[in-house]
């Protein structure tokens, strides 16, 4: 029987405990959710629309931005109806596509960190190629690859899930991961290939983390031996390196979370671990770049300066 036919909505248990706070937890939220927008569509408009921005670099970081926007758009819209809302449900179908979503960012997350790390590498340690190896359509490509390899592979491990007959509709998460999901299985057995792609897929990205991590420790050996060298990292792959530390250290906590089922821990402190992907690296993403990145912070200046003076 397909379980789609037996299942059509899911109840969300992660507000249960926090429901005396949820006018406090709306305002809070959808204050942060506001600041995202506003901090990731300024950087985008920004480089979009300066001619000496539409470099690589500014180029993958606007596809940073955007991605963030994407993540924040599969989950504050959902998350802010629920906390006005007594009784927490999404559908079947809903559910599965907020999957998607959730895993894609992070993935897509990922993968554009480790086309940024390339990108630094090509520009510190090979300035004279740069400019024909970082051409618009490698870079074109690259950028498909960092959004369409991890929409292909997420949605191979949804597609899985969704041929999983279910027993529970009860998800104690505030929104929908894959992993809750595959853990309602009625029949273990059924699971099994869902855990060795989602095991291989793990696999890939953990090999992307050693690639990012791997080309900024030759960058470091690189830089340390020139000044200029030294100082075109400090100002350009510091902000790359902050993005990827903030990023992996709250992946790997909502993973642990969820792949080690740490029900002893709190709801409150299993919400706060879950949703760290989706509020600190959207929210300082833009900020580490604005300040950091010369051209980005002159250009925000200039902006301030001339609506202030007019």
């Amino acid at each position: 029987m397909n379980n789609g036919s037996v299942i059509r909505v899911f109840y969300l248990s992660g507000l249960n405990e926090t429901m005396h706070l949820r006018l406090v937890l709306f305002f809070l939220s959808l204050q942060c959710y506001c600041i995202i927008l506003l901090l990731n569509v300024s950087l985008i408009v920004i480089i979009l629309t300066d001619n000496s921005l539409h470099e690589p670099m500014y180029i993958l970081l606007s596809v940073f931005c955007f991605n963030s926007l994407y993540g924040a758009a599969g989950f504050y819209p959902k998350f802010l109806w629920d906390l006005l809302s007594s009784l927490h449900v999404i559908s079947y179908s809903g559910c599965l596509l907020q999957a998607q979503v959730m895993y894609s960012f992070a993935c897509s997350d990922l993968s554009i960190l480790a086309v940024m790390a390339y990108d630094r590498y090509l520009a510190i340690c090979r300035p004279l190629e740069y400019h024909s190896i970082m051409s618009k359509q490698r870079l074109a490509k690259l950028i498909c690859f960092s959004w369409l390899t991890p929409f292909c592979i997420i949605g191979t491990n949804i597609f899985l899930t969704s041929r999983l007959t279910l027993c529970s509709q009860y998800i104690s998460r505030l929104f929908c991961v894959n992993w809750s999901i595959v853990q309602l299985a009625c029949f273990p057995a059924q699971t099994a290939i869902s855990g060795i792609v989602a095991n291989i897929t793990i696999i890939i990205y953990v090999f992307h983390g050693i690639f990012i991590v791997w080309s900024y420790m030759y960058l470091i050996k690189t830089c340390l031996s020139s000044l200029e060298s030294r100082s075109k990292f400090m100002q350009t792959c510091v902000p790359h390196l902050i993005s990827l530390i903030t990023f992996l250290g709250t992946i790997l906590m909502d993973v642990m979370n969820m792949r080690l089922d740490s029900k002893a821990l709190p709801q409150t402190v299993q919400n706060f671990v879950a949703v760290e992907f989706l509020v600190i690296p959207p929210l300082m993403n833009p900020l580490i770049y604005g300040f950091k990145l010369n051209k980005i912070r002159k250009k925000i200046c200039s902006v301030v300066i001339f609506r202030v003076c007019k």
